[in-house]
């Protein structure tokens, strides 16, 4: 019989003799011809060690859904995000979903129809689960500036119906998360963070995503550490943390994870008890009494494995995303008259997801720039849905045109990519077809 070592030494073995990748990818940086190869946005930034940590979950784990690698993961990443708990699932969309069901719960606020405020501009799985879970979304406009939402507009929209407020880090720059928190605390509104594009990011010191009641992440392809699908929700508070478990594990009550699951009496030592009482009073396996409306919103095993390595790496990916902003920024801050960058608050230690860049100029419009870059093998992405009331689910929500700087970012803002594994030879490259366009005007 093999011992766990021989195992991992096997894999090891196999898959650098079949997928020998020698260092950090995500990129075809290794056969790079200017103008020919594409230069992604973002992807995927791991080597050898995920795969072999894939396969070795699935070989030795006694679980194929969450088990003990899945537990593992949020123990550490709750550790990482300096909260209390965190609660792995399939994506950081199911993540917003299960934060605003929480709210709904008859075990945390039991809120019904109230008003959540959220920015008229975001990725549309921030907005839906306001109204997939009956509340009423209270829009406000952004800062030109950040591209979040804008506080005084947050200040303002305040009513007797507000109880939450949720909004995305924007590419990884949170707003003034002092004042946020002023805000909040003086009105009485609970604060959700999407922190799906902002891992690593920071405010005076503390990581963005442990300042909300509640926090989503991601770990989508295209974020700072992904599981190849995969979210989280985390937080401090012990109720909330298992009303959250509950609603992504069906809505039972039953809270055993990882090894506990292969306990004869559970993680409360009293699996097998008279849980119903007293609408029934026979004995029941708590695994299958059920107090939420619940979903699966389960992760895979072998995706917890895959986190645990990505964790590790999560700082080279925030340095390295760091220093190629740094890069477009020293070309870009010379034409300030034609674009304008978004840039970070002195609090702010920004991972930046992406390079925000809006034109400013009525001599070129986004386009032409867009058109440009793309021609150059160099990707482009809008940011997220613009104006999200010009969409067609959500455009019986409000007038667009209430909100001008929305509508400035449908029509001018878009990101390039800062992808952790981009050599100096494609940063330089970008730098260039920058510079070359913005000069001529």
């Amino acid at each position: 019989m093999l011992t766990d070592a021989e195992i991992r030494e096997g894999i090891r073995q196999l898959v650098a003799g079949s997928l020998p990748i020698s260092s950090m990818r995500g990129l075809d940086n290794a056969h790079f011809v200017a103008g020919e190869t594409p230069i992604q946005y973002s992807g995927p930034t791991w080597n050898n060690e995920e795969v072999e940590a894939a396969i070795f979950a699935v070989l030795r784990g006694k679980w194929l859904s969450s088990g003990e690698n899945v537990a593992r993961f949020e123990r550490a990443f709750s550790k990482h995000v300096g909260r209390k708990h965190s609660v792995m699932c399939n994506s950081g969309s199911s993540a917003n979903l299960l934060m605003m069901a929480a709210l709904k719960s008859r075990h945390t606020y039991g809120f019904e129809g109230i008003e959540v405020i959220t920015p008229v501009v975001c990725f549309p799985t921030t907005v839906a689960p306001i109204l997939q879970c009956g509340f009423v979304p209270r829009f406000v406009d952004i800062e030109p500036a950040t591209l979040n939402l804008d506080l005084d507009q947050f200040e303002k929209a305040i009513t007797s119906k507000t109880k939450a407020v949720i909004f995305a880090h924007v590419l990884g720059n949170p707003p003034d998360l002092d004042r946020v928190q002023e805000i909040c605390r003086a009105r009485n509104v609970l604060l959700l963070e999407d922190n799906c594009d902002a891992l690593g990011s920071t405010w005076r010191g503390k990581p963005v995503g442990s300042f909300g009641v509640m926090s989503s992440h991601s770990f989508y392809p295209a974020h700072h550490i992904t599981t190849g699908e995969g979210g989280m929700v985390s937080m401090d508070d012990d109720n909330l943390a298992k009303v959250v478990r509950g609603i992504a594990w069906w809505g039972r009550d039953c809270y055993c994870i990882g090894a506990a699951n292969l306990s004869l009496s559970g993680t409360c030592g009293r699996r097998f008890d008279r849980w119903l009482e007293p609408g029934y009073s026979g004995i029941v396996d708590h695994k299958y009494v059920y107090q939420e409306v619940g979903y699966n919103l389960k992760p895979l095993d072998l995706q917890g494995a895959i986190g645990l390595v990505q964790l590790g790496k999560l700082e080279f990916v925030k340095q390295a995303r760091k220093r190629i902003y740094d890069r477009y920024f020293s070309v870009c801050r010379n034409y300030s008259g034609l674009i304008r960058v978004a840039t970070p608050s002195a609090q702010a230690d920004v991972s930046w997801f992406g390079f925000p860049i809006t034109v400013t100029t009525d001599k070129f419009d986004r386009a032409e720039l867009v058109n440009y870059l793309e021609g150059r093998r160099i990707q482009t992405r809008n940011y997220f849905s613009g104006n999200i009331l010009y969409h067609p689910p959500y455009a019986h929500l409000g007038n667009p045109l209430d909100y001008p700087h929305a509508c400035e970012v449908m029509r001018s803002t878009f990101f390039i990519g800062v992808h952790p594994a981009m050599t100096d030879k494609m940063i330089e490259y970008v730098q260039e077809a920058l510079e070359a366009f913005l000069k001529k005007w």
